[in-house]
């Protein structure tokens, strides 16, 4: 697997998580340890752009922050699509 920026590895949990996800599934979907996705976790959470809803199922879900995150990146990929350098 390349090398993904910080950046990438945020869009893939927030893609993950949108609708509600489990930790478990968000770790697996983002291809991440659990080390790294908690650290992940911790910074998302923190600035607003994951959300945690306790109870039965545990769900995480991407807030309207993260969603606008999302949108601008994804606006960004399409006026500088990445270039894969072999």
């Amino acid at each position: 697997m390349k090398y993904r920026s910080r950046t990438e590895i945020t869009v893939l949990i927030l893609e993950a998580a949108n609708g509600g996800a489990t930790k478990t599934k968000i770790m697996y979907k983002s291809f991440l340890s659990y080390a790294q996705l908690k650290e992940y976790f911790t910074m998302l959470i923190e600035n607003g752009s994951l959300e945690y809803e306790a109870g039965l199922l545990n769900i995480y879900r991407t807030t309207e922050k993260g969603l606008r995150l999302l949108k601008i990146y994804n606006q960004i990929e399409e006026i500088i699509p990445q270039v894969n350098v072999n």
